[in-house]
Order: structure tokens, then C-alpha cells, then sequence
């Protein structure tokens, strides 16, 4: 994994878009401000019964971009990582304290749509824009 400071990402970034896709390529990309960084490398989001939970369930890769419009296109800062599902929960430790978590933040009407807690590895970190490397 190359060489970010996650919790930095995270302190810049309140909301990010996570980007998935279902058994046959079909994508979605919808924003999340509830996503949270435990450890070095792991990430934990709330999900209500919708597109996202239903890709990860077929796929458990994902993208999630933090990004900050600059003045300029290049002058915006943030980041794309790259996630591997590990863990999907609809009850129990991990699930509570994140709902909780949710509750605190953005109120019980958001805390009730949560219906599942998902855990990603992030397995890659790329600028929001790299000219450098020859990737898209």
C-alpha cells in the first residue's frame, strides 16, 4: 500500500462517494458521511437496504473517493482507496457501536436505516488525480 495518512484523509474528507459494483459489472456510486477508519487499515460503514449492500453482497471490492474541489480541476485535493470487503454484519458488537456511532452523528432517523455494517481492508491508496503513474 503506498505511503497515505489515512486518518488525515479521513479528518479532511467528512464524505466520501463509494463506488461498487454487482456480479455483472453494474455499478453504483452513492456518498456516505458515515464511514469511519478503525486501525491502521480498515474502514466501517453503516448501510440501509439498498443498491450498495446489495452489490457487496455479489462483489466485495469497492472505491471510495475523498475529494475537495480546488480553485482549478488539478488543484483539488483528496484521495481514492481501494477496499476489500471483509466483514458484513446485520447484528452484534460491531453493528451496535455502529449504529450508535451514526445516532451520535446524524440522528436516530439515520441510525435507523441502518440494516447492515460492512468492514473493508483498504488495499490500495491513489491520489484523486495522478498524472504520474500512467493509470487512470
Amino acid at each position: 500500500m503506498a505511503e497515505h495518512n489515512l486518518a488525515e484523509i479521513f479528518s479532511e474528507h467528512p464524505a466520501g462517494v463509494l463506488s461498487t459494483a454487482d456480479g455483472q459489472g453494474n455499478v453504483n456510486a452513492a456518498v456516505f458521511g458515515s464511514a469511519r477508519l478503525v486501525g491502521a487499515d480498515r474502514i466501517v460503514l453503516g448501510l440501509g437496504d439498498n443498491r450498495t449492500l446489495a452489490n457487496l453482497r455479489q462483489n466485495p471490492q469497492a472505491v471510495l473517493l475523498f475529494y475537495t474541489l480546488g480553485r482549478m480541476v488539478f488543484d483539488s485535493r483528496g484521495a481514492r482507496l481501494y477496499l476489500q470487503l471483509e466483514e458484513l454484519v446485520q447484528s452484534g458488537p460491531l453493528f451496535n457501536e455502529t449504529v450508535r456511532d451514526i445516532e451520535a452523528k446524524a440522528g436516530k432517523m439515520a441510525a435507523r436505516t441502518i440494516t447492515a455494517v460492512v468492514r473493508f481492508k483498504v488495499s490500495a491508496i491513489r491520489p484523486l488525480i495522478d498524472l504520474h503513474s500512467g493509470e487512470a
